[in-house]
């Protein structure tokens, strides 16, 4: 299938992240938004990502005003009707992303495949949000979204192979790396990570030892780039603790159960990079 046009919902870090990298690779990208802050926001925010890879050497300036023209921001999801593929990357909830994706269904011509950015929210479920589960895939992309290769592709229960072979196909015209999986909670990368973030959280709270002596023995032994509460904080302890909870819910199985320390921080505001405290402490930087 001809992309040109892509809607991407959401204009948060991975929202602003999907859209710098298809208008990188020539696409025309409508972002929505529902927050004005967030819409006030994000031409400015992607425009430094651009400039950052011209810095960089990735590509020439004269084509950073080109990529910024190909973008446009709006509050209203109507103006998607005519984007040929859509991407939602809204809050890891399943109640925010259905809505979004039933308001879709009725605005986006028949034939234009969804994707969901979810990062453990069952793909079947999302899909029978919509009247179009055969066109309906995971594509979970991952943080920055401009460095990080790694593309899940995530098979719903009625997801068509054509479908699949065009989230892949348009994975590598960005140049990511898709790897297609089967719906299952937190897929591969989450089902194998999120429990060992929450693991570390337990030693913490345990009392075994401080969270900067659990990141180093992960480095320094493991040869892992970032500890395990360094990545938390830069994830987003909130979304850690989202999908510890749809990977308890899903298997129904203790060892899930998300940590009350992890619980309590959230509650507290404690969210990591983005709070300005979580694990660690963050000076709080321009937005």
């Amino acid at each position: 299938m001809q992309i040109s046009s892509v809607g991407v919902v959401g204009a948060g870090t991975m929202g602003l992240g999907i859209a710098q990298v298809l208008l990188r690779h020539g696409f025309s990208v409508k972002l929505h938004d529902s927050h004005p802050a967030a819409r006030e926001m994000a031409r400015e925010k992607i425009s430094r990502g651009l400039s950052r890879e011209v810095a960089k050497g990735a590509w020439p300036d004269s084509e950073r005003q080109a990529a910024e023209d190909r973008l446009s921001v709006t509050g209203e999801l109507t103006q998607l009707t005519s984007a040929d593929f859509v991407i939602e990357a809204v809050t890891e909830q399943f109640d925010v992303k259905g809505n979004v994706f039933r308001s879709l269904d009725s605005i986006c011509r028949p034939e234009v495949i969804f994707a969901t950015n979810t990062s453990s929210i069952s793909i079947t479920r999302l899909a029978a949000a919509t009247g179009r589960p055969q066109r309906f895939a995971g594509m979970h992309f991952f943080n920055p979204v401009p460095v990080m290769k790694l593309v899940e592709v995530v098979a719903g229960l009625e997801t068509s192979d054509s479908t699949l072979e065009a989230v892949e196909g348009l994975a590598k015209s960005l140049g990511k790396t898709p790897v297609r999986i089967k719906d299952s909670p937190g897929f591969i990368s989450n089902r194998l990570l999120m429990p060992m973030i929450n693991e570390a959280v337990y030693a913490v709270m345990e009392g075994v030892t401080e969270p900067r002596d659990v990141d180093q023995i992960m480095k320094l032994g493991m040869n892992h780039p970032m500890g395990p509460l360094e990545l938390a904080d830069f994830i987003g302890l909130d979304v850690c603790l989202d999908i510890m909870r749809v990977l308890y819910e899903g298997f129904s199985d203790s060892k899930y159960r998300p940590c009350p320390l992890l619980e309590r921080m959230v509650s507290a505001g404690w969210l990591g990079r983005k709070a300005g405290r979580g694990f660690y402490e963050y000076p709080r930087t321009p937005a």
